[in-house]
């Protein structure tokens, strides 16, 4: 377990993303949704992420109902403001945000401090927990005077009313990240896709702020929303096609897991956990089967070799840490 920042709340270092049983593109029935948090916790897990946005509500209603089955001071749960849900009477679905539910409701951007609470609050109720221990602002990207001067401290207030153990920032970039780190007391960033084994913009500017500070990084997107699971053509790449460059790399980088032994999978963990200032990687799940291969992945150990040839390959820069160092 490790602590995220100054704040007490603990995490397992291994997390499970709850946006695929959200439905995140395709459906995920109610028995495999429940199944996947459950093999999860068997295999040690404790921290469970999810949010408003993730299948207008889907993903919190199924996490709550899962995890009541176990004692709350086992298991630790986030989720996110600056999306707030409001009813809506058009019909069809939710596959143009991503989800494969109805479109009962629309997302309203809302990084106001009433927003943030009245957000909380629904989540509360769709969770069905009374706190939760995690709150993030959901990618303030194109709202950052908001987020910064009302969002912020609605969550620094929530924080010191006891009402949430840590507050922090999830986005799928690391510059505004970085500047939250720096200018503000968040305990924790979430940084999906941008420190993976193809692409670790968060090394030069993120990670070291995050050291320097005491904050702690979750990492998302280990898998870069598919290509590193399984590298092919059509594989996706940050939500799209992947680019035919970054297809190759990965391709490379698979066929030198291949040579040395080990996956793909267990070497993008790996990779995402080793640097100081990560305590957990968060994984998308949505079945037991993928529950129990994340666990297994993420205890698998991973040659030197492999980090001393992608290194010397140019696959990976030579200043990311990575898990086993050859004596000097």
């Amino acid at each position: 377990m490790s602590t995220l920042g100054r704040s007490g709340v603990q995490v397992s270092e291994l997390a499970f993303g709850a946006a695929v049983i959200g439905n995140l593109f395709t459906e995920v029935g109610e028995e495999q949704a429940h199944a996947a948090v459950t093999a999860a916790r068997q295999r040690g897990v404790r921290y469970f992420d999810t949010a408003p946005h993730y299948g207008i509500g889907l993903s919190e209603r199924r996490l709550g109902a899962a995890l009541r089955e176990h004692p709350r001071a086992q298991y630790t749960v986030s989720t996110k403001v600056g999306r707030r849900l409001e009813p809506t009477a058009a019909s069809g679905d939710d596959l143009a945000n991503g989800f494969a539910v109805p479109a009962t409701h629309r997302r309203v951007w809302d990084f106001s401090a009433d927003g943030v609470r009245r957000t909380l609050e629904a989540s509360l109720d769709r969770l069905g927990l009374d706190r939760v221990d995690v709150v993030y602002l959901h990618d303030p990207d194109d709202h950052a005077e908001q987020a910064f001067r009302e969002g912020y401290p609605a969550l620094e207030k929530l924080r010191s009313e006891g009402l949430v153990g840590a507050i922090g920032a999830g986005m799928n970039q690391s510059a505004m990240l970085t500047r939250f780190v720096r200018d503000t007391d968040v305990d924790v960033v979430l940084c999906a896709g941008r420190y993976t084994l193809l692409d670790q913009d968060a090394l030069t500017d993120l990670l070291p702020a995050a050291v320097a500070r005491g904050t702690s990084v979750v990492i998302g997107g280990a898998f870069n929303s598919g290509l590193l699971a399984d590298p092919r053509p059509g594989a996706t790449y940050d939500y799209a096609r992947a680019p035919a460059d970054v297809l190759d790399r990965a391709l490379r980088l698979k066929a030198l897991a291949d040579r040395h032994g080990t996956t793909l999978r267990a070497a993008a963990l790996a990779f995402c956990a080793a640097h100081p200032a990560v305590a957990s990687v968060l994984v998308g799940i949505r079945s037991a089967a993928e529950a129990h291969d994340c666990a297994d992945q993420f205890a698998a150990s991973v040659p030197a070799a492999f980090w001393r040839e992608a290194r010397d390959t140019g696959l990976l820069p030579g200043d990311a840490p990575v898990p086993t160092e050859e004596p000097s």
